[in-house]
C-alpha cells in the first residue's frame, strides 16, 4: 500500500511536469498521449507506471492506493483509444465502471516518451539488460557491440534478463553474434517502411536483430532466407510488452523527483500469453 501524503499536484500538473521534462515546450498537434480516463483537476494521491492498464494493473493500482495510472500503450484496444465502437460492449462497460468507481485517472505517455532527449523506453531496456555502454551510435539506439556469443546464448541472456518463459529465434542457434540491432515494440515493423529493419540489418552488417513485434513476411523471412543460403544472420523475438515494459519500470525512478512527495510505483503488466 502506498503511503498517503499531503496532496500537492493534480493530474494535469503531473502531466505537464512530465512533458516539460521530456520535450521542453514542444507539443505535438496530433498524438495518442491523452488523458484517457479521469479529470485533469483530480488531486493525485499516488501514481503507478505500467506498459498497459490491464484489468489486473488497475486492480493492483487500487490496492496500492494510487489514483493515477501512466500507461505506455492504449487502454481501450486501438492505437488512439477510440471508444465510439465500444459504446455497448460489455467488456468496455465493465472496465469503465471499475475505473470510474475508483476515481482512477489514466494518462497515456507514448509519443513524448520516445521523443524525449533520449528514447526513455530504450533507456529502461538498456538499464535492465546492462547494455548502457554497448551503444555504437549516440542518439541512435538501434546498434550495439557485445562480446561474441552464439545466437542461442544471446537468446538465453534475454530470456533470463526479461523473465521470459519462452523466446523465439530465427537462424542457426550456433552462429556467432557480436553486432546486434534492437528494435523495440512496433519499431521492428518498420515505422511506416516495411523494408526499414532489413535495410538497418544490411547497411550496418548486423549479425542479429532483437525485435518486439514481427511480421513473418518481412524481417523474419529475410533472416530465414539468409540462413537457408548459409549466411550468418539471426533474429530474436522478445515481443512488444517485454521489449518496452522496462522503460515504464525505470520511469518510476526518474518521475519521483518531478512529483515531489507523491508516491510512485511500477506495476508490471506482464506478457499477455500463456504457453502450452
Amino acid at each position: 500500500m502506498l503511503m498517503k501524503v499531503g496532496i500537492i499536484m493534480n493530474v494535469q500538473e503531473v502531466i505537464e511536469a512530465i512533458l516539460s521534462d521530456s520535450c521542453g515546450d514542444m507539443r505535438l498537434e496530433k498524438t495518442g498521449d491523452q488523458l484517457i480516463c479521469g479529470k485533469p483537476n483530480t488531486e493525485v494521491q499516488g501514481i503507478c507506471t505500467t506498459f498497459m492498464a490491464t484489468i489486473d494493473v488497475i486492480k493492483r493500482a487500487i490496492e496500492d492506493g494510487a489514483n493515477m495510472i501512466i500507461t505506455h500503450e492504449p487502454t481501450f484496444y486501438t492505437g488512439r483509444d477510440e471508444m465510439d465502437w465500444l459504446e455497448n460492449d460489455p467488456l468496455y462497460l465493465a472496465k469503465k465502471k471499475l475505473i470510474e468507481e475508483n476515481n482512477i485517472a489514466i494518462w497515456r505517455y507514448h509519443d513524448y516518451m520516445h521523443m524525449a532527449k533520449t528514447d526513455r523506453i530504450y533507456d529502461g531496456l538498456l538499464k535492465e539488460i546492462g547494455w548502457e555502454h554497448n551503444l555504437q551510435e549516440e542518439n541512435q539506439p538501434f546498434i550495439y557491440k557485445i562480446n561474441e556469443v552464439t545466437l542461442a546464448e544471446l537468446a538465453r541472456f534475454f530470456k533470463q534478463k526479461l523473465s521470459m518463459d519462452v523466446i523465439q529465434i530465427v537462424g542457426n542457434p550456433e552462429m556467432k553474434c557480436s553486432k546486434v540491432g534492437v528494435l523495440v515494440g512496433g519499431g521492428s515493423l518498420g515505422l511506416g517502411r516495411e523494408q526499414m529493419p532489413m535495410e538497418l540489418m544490411r547497411n550496418h552488417n548486423l549479425d542479429v536483430m532483437v525485435c518486439g513485434e514481427i511480421t513473418e513476411w518481412t524481417l523474419c523471412a529475410y533472416v530465414n532466407d539468409a540462413t537457408m543460403l548459409g549466411m550468418d544472420k539471426g533474429m530474436i523475438v522478445i515481443g512488444h510488452e517485454r521489449s518496452e515494459e522496462s522503460g515504464m519500470k525505470y520511469m518510476a525512478e526518474w518521475l519521483k523527483p518531478l512529483v515531489k512527495n507523491i508516491p510512485v510505483t511500477f506495476i508490471d503488466a506482464k506478457e499477455p500469453f500463456l504457453y502450452l
